[in-house]
């Protein structure tokens, strides 16, 4: 157990950074089968949702604009800094980010999915992720 300092870890390289910059992502902690992180970036994010789990925001500096698809429409919820906003779990979203904007987010459940099919993290952070629920039985086999 310990505590995270988020501005420290701003100090450090990112676990995920876009092609043209306008996004950087630092991992904070591991939690349940997700983690908590803090990302910094500005433009639109990607079509994403998370089938497990709810993903839980918090904007740190600056606000974004939140887009989440329901059954019914479209619905937009502007987040102001000192504010939080949960996504449904499942629930397709996006994200428009104003210039300067800081956020912390926890994502539990495996599963990430975007409307784009574009890869949005590097294969060294999805070869991180375990592929069965089993997988420290079957690597504590191979050790032996």
């Amino acid at each position: 157990m310990e505590a995270h300092d988020v501005r420290a870890a701003l100090d450090q390289s990112p676990i995920w950074t876009t092609e043209d910059g306008t996004a950087s992502f630092w991992r904070l902690a591991s939690f349940n089968e997700g983690m908590v992180w803090v990302g910094r970036y500005s433009e639109e994010s990607p079509w994403e949702r998370h089938p497990d789990a709810d993903e839980f925001v918090y904007v740190v500096e600056g606000q974004i604009d939140v887009i989440v698809l329901t059954d019914e429409r479209p619905v937009e919820t502007t987040v102001r800094a000192g504010s939080i906003f949960v996504v449904p779990r499942a629930r397709w979203h996006r994200q428009i980010a104003r210039a300067g904007m800081m956020q912390l987010g926890l994502t539990t459940g495996r599963g990430k999915a975007d409307l784009t099919h574009k890869p949005n993290r590097s294969l060294k952070t999805i070869f991180g992720y375990p592929l069965v629920a089993d997988y420290r039985e079957r690597l504590s086999t191979i050790a032996s």
